[in-house]
């Protein structure tokens, strides 16, 4: 089968919208890290399609600056690295899934070597005399150079300068690009996963090409899901505008558990100039630099912490947020002046050039920095396989939820988790279309019977509380299951709404007000009050959204393909319902651990236990007949 057929006259099931029919072994929702390793490290014998919801260079990945943690120093240990892991992720971590993914972390790193990423190497040097560095085809994990980041008891961190996720993206996009059986598709925007007749295996997607204007049907033997974060939904993010989460609402619809959505980490130290979504990376901080009060000119984390600079990100987050309330300034500085400037230039040579172009130089004097919303520690159910509750769906990357970053996610164990996922899903997915055709495939495409699930385990969770979802019953995004409090209208702004009509305009201003609402109530601090309230406003936006019949039952019906000028509306339709499941998560942990701080409970509970969304009822997701037979 070809990457890309389009279904015409040689199939005589045409659909009955204009809309195009494209078939593909393996349909990849996300470019990034993920979902590139994915796709290079599946047999050449399948055709892959992957999907870029805007350029291919836009996402997460690309912007990664610390690198990739494993344990490749002959005085460290992959025991070491799961037990810094496990202590940062404050009771929450996955055991199993930890220890399965950290343990195949040098082989992830020479994975990425083999595919020409030009990590930075250590210096070789015979008699005083500098040699040039091995041409990167050549680099063994023993040649890198390592660099140490917070919550990390040794140098265990490779990067490639301080711009590690782009030399990664590129050395992967080169390869992707050339390979004959992979096909990528940037600008084209995922709406809603498929399924099969009668069958409750994912075999596609709807999706929107921006580039024609038009909805298109992908038609696939699988699904993986690496749509990235959602840190678009808070008002300073690092990750890009694509951020909003759709791909964990996506999987939700179609039958998966969601799992600690309210642990969101916020980086420490993002540049706190404008609007600016720059990070200062952590390893600045692992090389000597040091966080002060602009006014009182003294550090302030070895009051804190006995790491000081270095403990994790969420007690340094929250240090710098208590003291950004105190002084009002709206920031704290990072200085790293005391380090020699040739060092800082050629270590951290993007930062360096980056704010030398905003006016600020690095060697000579500090850096303004702010935490930022940066990474989402929960997400779709998954194992270390990247398998989900639903058969031929698999997620990996920041949408996934394997329970390797626990409450509180250790610095650059991220990229090495993409990594890791992407290649144990390359293994797994052959394994589960070999065993769908011992299965009879007209039972599985045409059929009534559950062919699919009789080869596909889904992952299992332990010490979980559930939290009340709405209705399976109801409308997907009628949130009155929630049992709020009664709406008081002080916490609306009628200038976001009109109320006959909806329109990109405003849909965008309540996006907007989303963003806020969701910095100031789901920040790095949380307390009943505030939760209250943002849920009590979402409602609001909800109960408008239903009043004027532009809710989820008329803007996703399946025969009326979406068009550009409804595709804000139906976005925001989505945003709400996540925002409501996020909020309504931390709502209900009454205690304070990793990432989520609840002023009102500040201390750990008895039992660590996983936030668990139960799966949204399967007729949200669309039968393939209903688009295709």
């Amino acid at each position: 089968m070809s990457a890309l057929e389009l279904n015409g006259e040689d199939n005589g099931n045409v659909p009955q919208n204009p809309d195009a029919v494209i078939k593909t072994d393996v349909l990849i929702i996300g470019a990034g890290l993920a979902g590139l390793s994915t796709a290079l490290a599946l047999p050449k014998s399948l055709s892959i399609t992957v999907l870029s919801k805007a350029a291919l260079e836009v996402c997460s990945s690309h912007y990664a600056q610390g690198g990739i943690a494993a344990s490749l120093d002959k005085n460290d240990s992959v025991a070491d690295h799961i037990a810094d892991t496990l202590i940062a992720g404050a009771g929450l971590c996955a055991a199993d899934n930890t220890a399965i993914i950290l343990s195949a972390g040098q082989q992830a790193v020479q994975w990425l070597c083999e595919q020409g990423v030009p990590f930075t190497q250590i210096p070789q040097d015979n008699n005083g005399q500098n040699h040039s560095a091995k041409p990167v085809t050549e680099l063994q994990t023993a040649n890198l150079h390592l660099t140490k980041e917070g919550g990390h008891g040794c140098r265990r961190v490779a990067h490639a300068d301080d711009a590690t996720g782009r030399h990664v993206m590129e050395a992967l996009m080169i390869k992707a690009q050339v390979a004959s059986n992979i096909t990528l598709l940037p600008y084209h925007e995922a709406l809603r996963l498929l399924k099969g007749n009668n069958d409750s295996s994912c075999q596609g997607a709807l999706v929107f090409d921006h580039n024609s204007q038009r909805q298109l049907t992908f038609h696939s033997r699988a699904v993986v899901l690496a749509s990235g974060g959602l840190g678009q939904l808070f008002q300073r993010a690092s990750a890009p505008n694509v951020c909003v989460g759709d791909g964990v609402m996506m999987a939700w619809q179609a039958g998966c558990r969601l799992a600690n959505l309210e642990f969101i980490q916020f980086h420490p130290t993002g540049l706190a100039l404008d609007d600016s979504s720059f990070l200062i990376s952590e390893a600045l901080r692992g090389e000597g630099g040091r966080l002060y009060c602009p006014q009182s000119s003294k550090r302030f984390m070895l009051a804190i912490d006995k790491r000081a600079e270095l403990a994790p990100r969420d007690i340094v987050a929250r240090a710098i947020a208590e003291q950004i309330n105190n002084n009002g300034l709206g920031y704290v500085y990072l200085d790293v002046s005391h380090l020699p400037a040739v060092f800082l230039q050629e270590h951290f040579p993007q930062i360096y050039e980056t704010l030398l172009a905003l006016g600020i130089d690095m060697t000579k004097e500090p850096i303004p920095v702010a935490p930022t919303a940066h990474y989402s520690c929960g997400g779709v159910v998954t194992d270390a396989n990247g398998v989900t509750d639903v058969a031929g769906l698999y997620a990996a990357g920041e949408v996934a939820y394997t329970g390797l970053h626990g409450a509180n996610r250790l610095a650059s164990n991220s990229l090495l988790e993409c990594v890791v996922v992407g290649r144990n899903i390359a293994t797994d997915l052959p394994r589960y279309l070999k065993a769908l055709e011992n299965l009879d495939p007209v039972a599985i495409y045409n059929s009534s019977d559950l062919a699919a699930p009789t080869v596909w385990t889904a992952p299992t969770l332990k010490d979980i509380q559930t939290i009340k979802p709405p209705s399976a019953t109801a409308s997907p995004f009628n949130l009155s299951a929630f049992n709020l409090p009664a709406f008081n209208s002080s916490y609306c702004d009628e200038d976001y709404i009109d109320s006959n009509i909806v329109t990109d305009e405003q849909a965008a201003k309540i996006i907007t007000a989303l963003k806020s609402l969701m910095t100031s109530n789901m920040g790095i601090t949380r307390t009943a009050e505030s939760l209250e309230q943002m849920l009590m406003q979402i409602q609001q936006w909800q109960e408008w959204l239903e009043k004027i019949e532009l809710s989820q039952s008329n803007i996703n019906t399946p025969n009326d393909a979406m068009t550009a000028d409804r595709l804000i509306i139906f976005q925001l339709a989505r945003q709400l319902p996540l925002a409501t499941l996020i909020v309504q998560s931390a709502y209900q942990r009454l205690e304070s651990r990793g990432g989520h701080y609840r002023t009102d409970y500040p201390h750990l509970a008895a039992t660590a236990r996983i936030s668990v969304i139960e799966p949204l009822s399967d007729q949200a997701i669309l039968p393939i007949s209903d688009i295709i037979y």
